[in-house]
């Protein structure tokens, strides 16, 4: 293989892409926070005794989860808009990965929930509060640190599905590092670099959630 390797044109346009990598971060964050409400609303919804309920709920889930998540991006984006709903860029691929987030937490929070003892419930109903304080303040925060380790993967694998946000031209790191790719036909380089960024910025947030779940974890 005769390839002189140069990488000195990524070198010089390092802030752009440490300013999609901080534009990704931002999408993740903001994604999965909003995700986090649908998807609890979503895991009641599927354990109610409310038939209507129930199967909106599992309607939503099953739907999300088996539509790709590049599918969901260009309706949102492309298709909307023919209706009448129009979003920017930004605004639109959170929608998109906030619904997506949602159906897939949906059903961790589900097994968390159906995991928990019943006498929590009962606990919290025999000390005065409401059924609805009941859920705020003991079942959703006791599910929560249970289920912390399949969060973490989410947030992982949400943060990766950031890249997806280039097909609409939203300037995150994977846009940049075409943009770089397309100006300089520094393809391995270029490639390469964004690779590497996207494993060493999973590896921090992967060490970071490990360290808050040893934080956080319930003492058995």
């Amino acid at each position: 293989m005769d390839y002189d390797f140069n990488f000195a044109v990524v070198w010089r346009n390092w802030d752009l892409l440490a300013q999609g990598l901080g534009l990704g971060l931002s999408l993740a964050v903001l994604s999965i926070a909003i995700g986090t409400g649908i998807g609890l609303i979503a895991a009641f919804g599927m354990l109610s005794k409310l038939r209507p309920v129930r199967w909106i709920a599992l309607a939503y889930v099953s739907a999300i989860r088996n539509t790709p998540i590049l599918v969901l991006i260009l309706f949102t984006y492309f298709a909307l808009p023919q209706m009448g709903v129009r979003l920017e860029k930004i605004p639109s691929f959170i929608f998109t990965l906030s619904i997506y987030a949602g159906a897939y937490l949906a059903e961790v929070f589900r097994g968390g929930l159906v995991a928990l003892p019943l006498g929590l419930r009962e606990a919290g109903l025999a000390i005065g509060l409401t059924e609805f304080r009941t859920k705020i303040y003991i079942i959703i925060p006791v599910m929560m640190r249970n289920v912390l380790p399949s969060l973490s993967n989410n947030f992982i694998s949400l943060f990766k599905d950031t890249s997806l946000a280039a097909v609409i031209a939203v300037p995150e790191l994977t846009y940049y590092a075409r943009k770089i790719n397309v100006e300089s036909f520094r393809v391995i380089e270029t490639w390469m670099v964004a690779s590497l960024i996207y494993v060493a910025a999973c590896y921090i947030i992967a060490s970071l959630l490990r360290r808050l779940e040893a934080r956080l974890a319930i003492p058995r």
